[in-house]
């Protein structure tokens, strides 16, 4: 509707399984999917028929999703998103903190350091940062992720991997990477560590660091080998805001004047338009299929105060780590989570 380009290319996904108990997990949710009629476009893929897809010897097994997943580049869209909006007549304010909420008449108002600007209804989307509704802060904590991008790779290059389909790509692994091809066949590697700073502090020093390139350099190759000499071009890093189950939670204040969306735990490139219309369902007090939904009348269990807060992302990340190399076999920690509706099995 609004010619946005943002290379988008409906290529669809694979979940890879890179140990055997990861393609019989892959293959326990495919006739999940299949036993709730849930199977059209997607199809498992035994090791012969993954690596015809994408050529890594790590590829056990594989779960592809057809039509469900569609890549774009995310900056694109944003820098899109944001010319339709003034396009549309609306007003954005950048580099422009947002300190405190206020009511104001039959509306609030949102001040920051150059005055405050008024509005019937405010809808929060602050990610990493302190929600100005006090009471969510302990509901999430900034967790550092890293990528990195190589050069463009040569038609040679790209043949000897295949991924002629060119679908996103992430392992299976709880400590998982993510991958995909850029518009100019650029690979995108990213993922693995997961960095939680000591009392959730957001610091630009934290963008950058070169143990954890090292580390997803050297996982690259060896996924890809056929690509040993491949130059990386690009690295970085960012905070993303999660919470204990890992998935978006949403809620109001201020009598429902504002709602808010949070903790999407790096999900949010596809999840977002969902969690705006959640939250303007909200605003306008209405009870929708949306609203209606268990993940948006439920909220995921606080984080405890420092340090049982790093203590227990330690133990978790330690627990994970743990699994992944005994076949996928959860200790009593991870368990407990299990049954307590924390992390991604939540």
């Amino acid at each position: 509707r609004h010619s946005i380009d943002c290379d988008f290319e409906r290529t669809g996904e694979i979940d890879v399984a890179t140990e055997p108990y990861q393609a019989r997990e892959l293959r326990d949710r495919y006739e999940e999917i299949r036993s709730k009629g849930l199977a059209d476009g997607v199809e498992y893929l035994d090791a012969e028929a993954v690596r015809d897809q994408v050529n890594s010897p790590t590829f056990e097994a594989g779960l592809y999703d057809r039509r469900g997943v569609a890549m774009l580049h995310p900056a694109k869209l944003a820098w899109g998103l944001k010319r339709a909006c003034v396009d549309l007549g609306v007003r954005v304010y950048e580099h422009t903190p947002a300190l405190g909420l206020k009511p104001y008449g039959a509306g609030m108002a949102v001040h920051t350091p150059y005055g405050a600007i008024r509005a019937r209804t405010v809808a929060l989307g602050t990610n990493i940062f302190p929600s100005l509704v006090r009471r969510v802060r302990a509901y999430t904590v900034p967790v550092y992720d890293y990528a990195l991008m190589t050069e463009p790779l040569t038609p040679g290059q790209l043949a000897s991997i295949g991924w002629k389909n060119r679908q996103g790509l992430g392992d299976s692994a709880n400590r998982f990477h993510y991958f995909r091809l850029s518009a100019d066949n650029r690979v995108l590697w990213g993922g693995y560590d997961a960095v939680y700073p000591y009392g959730g502090r957001v610091r630009a020093e934290y963008d950058d660091r070169p143990e954890t390139y090292a580390k997803l350099a050297g996982h690259f190759f060896g996924c890809f080998p056929q690509l040993e000499g491949v130059r990386f071009t690009h690295a970085w890093g960012g905070a993303i805001d999660t919470c204990t189950r890992f998935s978006a939670f949403f809620g109001t204040a201020h009598a429902g004047k504002v709602a808010y969306a949070a903790g999407y735990t790096g999900l949010g490139v596809g999840a977002t338009r969902f969690g705006a219309e959640v939250m303007l369902d909200l605003l306008a007090g209405e009870r929708t299929e949306r609203t209606e939904l268990e993940m948006v009348r439920r909220k995921p269990l606080p984080f405890p105060p420092e340090p049982f807060a790093w203590t227990g992302i330690a133990l978790t990340k330690w627990s994970l780590a743990r699994a992944d190399a005994q076949g996928g076999q959860r200790n009593l920690w991870l368990r407990t989570m299990d049954k307590l509706g924390l992390g991604f099995d939540s």
